[in-house]
């Protein structure tokens, strides 16, 4: 397909279908492309192991929000999914912001759409709203402040106790948060498709043949999974745990993106990713992975699917992720 039509059908497809030639070295062009274009790639942990083996930066939500704050980079390409692109976009507004693939999304984020969450909101009046940030620029611009699974404990221990807080979308991590914190944060029913999924039964057995390994879990999780996990955290945290302590086997109850730095992090360690309760793959989010390698190259060669927002959106949006990263400079999260 040529470039003309192939921008008519990103609407449709989502991402630049061209043809590659099979001898390119997509790696070297990617590295052209970075210093040719003063082109930063920022990756999450989750995106396939060449994405992140060619990626700039990689972390989790609260480091790629950092870094895209942070970056003098003029272009932004954004290995991940679509609320992360927006989140760069919302504190870049200068800068291009692309996504490979347009289309790769997030259950969570589909599980909060705006007009119901205004309604919800208009409904519990005086309540404080804390968004985790796996959710849309929608959702955030309705938010008093945002936060991630890294820093989602010290945020919510710096609001007032008598301060009532609607928290969202992920009602396990709220329910998590309301066991650590003690609070009772009126919670929205939404949830993230791979989190969901890990089987309690499968994970036990899976303990049994492996005696001596840790689980390692996300909060994101199912209550049952978190009440016999070994360590929770974020997908930073765990990678850091797993690194520094003394065991050389773990279950990892999250998508299996991770697993990749794991291994290069622990080479001497063994890392088993956690069954979901049925016969497919569904530990590996399929939005995450709707990037590859070839969508990397042509969205930096062309330029395209770009991320834009309309101002007062994106103003509204900017506040309380503003008020995320003051909170967690303060509590000594970010440097």
């Amino acid at each position: 397909m040529n470039i003309h039509t192939a921008i008519n059908t990103i609407s449709e497809k989502g991402f630049l279908d061209i043809d590659i030639d099979a001898t390119t070295d997509l790696f070297a062009e990617i590295e052209r492309l970075k210093k040719e274009k003063n082109a930063i790639v920022l990756a999450h942990y989750y995106q396939e192991p060449d994405i992140q083996d060619v990626a700039d930066y990689i972390g989790d939500s609260l480091g790629l929000a950092q870094k895209a704050a942070q970056t003098n980079a003029d272009m932004i390409v954004f290995a991940g999914v679509h609320f992360m692109a927006e989140t760069a976009k919302i504190l870049n507004p200068s800068k291009k912001v692309l996504l490979p693939d347009l289309k790769a999304g997030c259950s969570l984020a589909d599980s909060a759409p705006g007009p119901q969450f205004k309604a919800f909101k208009d409904k519990h009046p005086g309540h404080l709203v804390v968004s985790y940030i796996n959710c849309t620029a929608e959702i955030k611009a309705l938010s008093d402040i945002i936060c991630t699974s890294g820093n989602a404990e010290k945020i919510i221990e710096s609001i007032p106790e008598d301060q009532p807080i609607i928290f969202a979308p992920d009602k396990n991590l709220g329910a998590y948060l309301n066991k650590k914190t003690g609070r009772d944060m009126l919670l929205w029913n939404g949830a993230c498709m791979v989190h969901e999924i890990f089987s309690l039964e499968k994970i036990t057995k899976l303990k049994i043949r492996h005696p001596k390994a840790k689980l390692l879990a996300h909060p994101e999780c199912e209550e049952p999974i978190l009440r016999i996990a070994d360590y929770i955290g974020s997908t930073t945290q765990l990678l850091k745990f797993a690194v520094k302590d003394d065991s050389r086997e773990y279950i990892v109850a999250t998508e299996t993106g991770i697993l990749h730095q794991m291994q290069k992090d622990a080479p001497n360690k063994t890392f088993i990713p956690a069954p979901p309760n049925n016969s497919c793959a569904c530990n590996d989010c399929p939005h995450m992975k709707l990037n590859t390698l070839e969508k990397l190259y042509l969205c930096m060669e062309y330029e395209l699917p770009e991320i834009t927002m309309e101002e007062n959106l994106r103003l509204a949006a900017k506040k309380p992720i503003d008020r995320m990263l003051e909170i967690s400079k303060a509590a000594g999260l970010i440097g």
